[in-house]
């Protein structure tokens, strides 16, 4: 008898970790991807961290308007190495001269890497050259092979 209760106690774990599982698979998300952010000031939408990208890229995000300085800012490309690939200015899509977020877009054109991966730079405007005013956004990317 005892035999039979061990069996059935076994039968009743083993299917409730079945469902459970199953339950778990059939609800189970993909990742959700984060945009790629900093100290509330900027917010890039594309590319996300870790993205495969070629040349030409287009990437896009919003800004507080003190990120930006006569309506751009720089984009940089570097590779794994930290040569710069390609550079150039975002441009805001909206009024600039607010703390607001302001959307931008810039299509950057960049030299085929030598490195599987690479380094997306967004500086803040900067006119003043001044250290303690200097900011930047760094996000890891790949190249397409």
């Amino acid at each position: 008898m005892k035999k039979y209760a061990l069996a059935a106690s076994i039968g009743i774990v083993v299917a409730v970790a079945a469902a459970f599982w199953a339950i778990n698979v059939r609800e189970a998300k993909a990742p959700v991807a984060i945009p790629a952010s900093k100290d509330d000031l900027i917010v890039v939408d594309t590319p996300l961290p870790g993205a495969i990208v070629a040349s030409p890229l287009t990437i896009s995000g919003r800004a507080r308007g003190t990120w930006y300085f006569e309506a751009s800012f720089p984009v940089r490309m570097l590779d794994a190495k930290g040569n710069e690939l390609g550079v150039l200015p975002a441009q805001a899509q909206g009024e600039w001269m607010t703390t607001e977020y302001v959307p931008f877009i810039v299509d950057l054109a960049f030299a085929t890497s030598t490195t599987a991966t690479g380094t997306l730079v967004l500086e803040k405007d900067n006119p003043s050259g001044l250290p303690e005013h200097a900011n930047e956004l760094r996000i890891p990317i790949r190249f397409q092979p």
